[in-house]
């Protein structure tokens, strides 16, 4: 039973009272260094990792106090990051690289995720079979930095995303599967481990649906990574307390991976606002599993920056970014584990 559990079950009521929180040391407490991380999304077992850390003492084992900030709709990483809201962000790397292009210098520090959990989720009776099928349809797209790879790969289609006869017409999809239930578009963007289950769940059969995952169109992209602001990388105190961060973090994806259920309670625990199910949550943080560094040390491949680089470069008139980032990930944080 967590200790929020155990709160609401009445079974600690008094501790506080009983001075039991002197025992804490307090040489530990004046020394934790304040952590804030900034989500991309709202709680949920996406970021099973961090909230586990968090739970199980692995940030405070470190002298970290870390802050947990969930994201939203009207939420965007590298802005609360640019304007001092968060010292790490959690973000997808088309979206940190077309902000780095902007003028957001942010830099990658570590890739807990390996793979990509995007999907493009039609429906059967649209008579959709293959890419080439989706010229001339409807297609929901998200925005606020998730439309990159879904631009990047009609690039590759060749499909124009204007609307015309030639190409497809773009809904700007918002974060729920409405638009493919209430048939108002013939494809909908899916994560693995949410939204395709949200339209499972809504009573749809997976023999009614063809699904194209971006792994295996070619088109992958990292998605959540942590970023930092470059210039912090130069403080070797910031650059410490983020090597405990990032070993902690980890920690706690392990735990997560051997332990999915309980992660998803953990979860639920923390989510205010009481949206989220048991159920939804559990099957999230088994498929969540699935996209991790299977290294645990979540260290970013150099080979997976280059090849999210040239996804995103390959847009003819119109690439996502115009050339290729220097500087955009860092290993200083890795080499300061050591």
């Amino acid at each position: 039973m967590t200790f929020k559990r155990m709160l609401a079950a009445g079974l600690i009521l008094g501790m506080t009272s009983l001075g039991l929180t002197a025992f804490a040391p307090a040489d530990r407490a004046l020394a934790a260094d304040a952590v804030t991380l900034q989500l991309k999304w709202v709680t949920q077992a996406q970021f099973a990792g961090y909230y586990v850390a968090k739970e199980k003492g692995y940030y405070t084992d470190e002298g970290l106090d870390v802050t947990i900030n969930p994201g939203g709709p009207d939420v965007a990483p590298p802005q609360v990051i640019a304007g001092g809201g968060a010292d790490v962000v959690i973000d997808w790397l088309p979206s940190a690289l077309a902000s780095r292009e902007k003028g957001v210098p942010l830099v990658n520090i570590s890739q807990p995720f390996k793979k990509s959990g995007l999907w493009l989720t039609c429906r059967k009776d649209t008579g959709i079979k293959t890419p080439a099928d989706l010229k001339g349809k409807k297609l929901g797209v998200w925005f606020g930095g998730n439309e990159y790879p879904f631009l990047a790969w009609m690039s590759k289609l060749g499909l124009k995303t204007d609307g015309s006869p030639d190409g497809v017409t773009v809904i700007k999809q918002g974060f729920n599967v409405d638009p493919l239930l209430q048939k108002q578009a013939d494809c909908i963007s899916t994560m693995s481990y949410n939204e395709y289950w949200q339209v499972i769940e809504a009573g749809v059969k997976p023999e009614d649906l063809v699904v194209f995952k971006y792994e295996d169109e070619g088109v992958a992209t990292l998605e959540d990574g942590l970023y930092v602001m470059e210039k912090n990388l130069d403080d070797p105190k910031f650059v410490d307390k983020m090597a405990r961060f990032v070993k902690a973090t980890m920690k706690g994806w392990d735990y997560a991976r051997q332990h999915p259920d309980e992660a998803a309670e953990i979860v639920l625990d923390n989510d205010a606002s009481g949206a989220q199910t048991a159920e939804h949550q559990k099957r999230m943080a088994e498929e969540i599993v699935k996209l991790l560094d299977t290294k645990d040390d979540g260290k970013l491949d150099p080979a997976d920056f280059d090849r999210t680089v040239e996804i995103l470069m390959a847009g003819g008139s119109d690439p996502v970014i115009t050339k290729k980032p220097e500087g955009a990930y860092s290993f200083k944080v890795y080499e300061a584990m050591k």
